[in-house]
């Protein structure tokens, strides 16, 4: 998929926000944000903001107290996000890419980025570009989603669409779970100039209402939805049907209740 944020388009983003936030999202977010030290005057970038899952928790914990710049390269997942977060004073958007930011060098005092990496044509640039917009002792801190193998709500997901079609299947699924390698995470980031350097495997729990909801996320609430209707559009409903069946009697319903496991990453920009 040569670039598949463009891929989140129409209704995806309101289907990603409403049903993938608590399943998939909000327990990473939570933990990132958390990760933060902040104080008066504090400078935030966001990087591939997404539907604002991590704005919004950034601009509760700043409470005014800085400023926050939230980005994304994909105008619907964007306009979802500012939709999603009334202004304020403290937060502003703009439109731009992870790999070629269009801010000032030593301009922020943190640079933070949840699930985008991944999707990241060039990630040396991506990297590269953290560490020049963060000042001298700034703080570059992202999180990827670990393989498949240890993510059974994309697993399922994968293998069961994947089962309708015997030939050229969707593949969505394999790009947020493709980059998990600790030493080549560790090496983009020393390569790019960054020191304090650590990766680190976290476990969460996600949840969803039914595992009906977690399937309309899971098939509409992203890229692979528009591979689907490419294909076998009028397969759609028997595959979320599929997909929900199996991730009821794999991991509950009613409420579903996910294990998931990402990598965390934290480095900062040597003084």
């Amino acid at each position: 998929m040569a670039d598949v944020t463009s891929a989140f388009t129409g209704k995806i983003p309101e289907h990603y926000d409403r049903y993938l936030a608590a399943l998939l999202f909000e327990p990473y977010a939570e933990d990132l944000v958390g990760r933060l030290s902040m104080h008066d005057g504090t400078r935030i970038l966001e990087v591939a903001c997404g539907t604002g899952i991590v704005t919004r928790r950034l601009v509760d914990k700043l409470a005014g107290r800085g400023t926050i710049i939230a980005t994304d390269v994909n105008e619907a997942m964007f306009a979802h996000a500012r939709k999603g977060l009334p202004r304020r004073g403290d937060a502003t958007w703009r439109h731009a890419d992870g790999t070629s930011l269009p801010f000032e060098t030593r301009s922020f005092d943190t640079v933070v980025c949840q699930f985008g990496m991944m999707f990241f044509s060039d990630k040396a640039a991506g990297a590269r570009e953290a560490l020049r917009v963060l000042r001298p002792g700034g703080l570059y801190i992202f999180n990827v989603w670990d393989s498949l193998d240890v993510n059974p709500v994309q697993r399922i997901t994968h293998e069961t669409v994947a089962g309708f079609f015997p030939t050229n299947p969707p593949t969505f699924y394999t790009v947020p779970c493709s980059y998990h390698d600790v030493p080549t995470i560790e090496g983009l980031l020393h390569d790019a100039g960054f020191d304090s350097i650590r990766v680190e495997r976290v476990a969460k729990d996600g949840r969803s209402g039914s595992a009906a909801d977690a399937a309309i996320g899971l098939i509409q609430g992203n890229p692979i939805f528009a591979e689907i209707m490419q294909r076998r559009p009028e397969a759609l409903p028997e595959i979320q049907a599929a997909v929900a069946t199996r991730l009821a009697r794999e991991l509950g319903d009613q409420p579903l209740r996910a294990p998931l496991r990402a990598l965390v990453a934290t480095a900062r920009r040597p003084q």
